[in-house]
């Protein structure tokens, strides 16, 4: 019998870390409080996980103004577009094989 979750990635583990991919992969770009109000969590929470997927070389992060107010831009890597249909599939899989 093979190890049914030997393929997924442990960075995607975490229910926020999930929801702030999944976000990413379906829109080019979200700001920092978008993805706050989406997945509701707090901004050091967010903050946290998205430092994971950054060091992880899975999102990219754009800093910049809107008028006097810094606005702080996330968006997927293809390194994390890549990683993150790999972890999908490796859900499906393993959800097929319970079958």
């Amino acid at each position: 019998m093979k190890n049914p979750i030997a393929n997924l990635n442990k960075v995607f583990d975490s229910r926020i870390r999930l929801g702030i991919m999944s976000a990413l992969m379906v829109n080019e770009s979200v700001h920092f409080n978008e993805l706050k109000e989406l997945i509701e969590v707090t901004d050091g929470n967010l903050a946290s996980h998205l430092k994971t997927l950054e060091e992880s070389g899975y999102i990219k992060v754009q800093k910049g103004f809107v008028g006097r107010k810094t606005q702080t831009t996330y968006s997927v890597t293809k390194a994390g577009e890549k990683a993150f249909r790999q972890h999908l599939e490796a859900l499906e899989q393993m959800i097929r094989s319970m079958e």
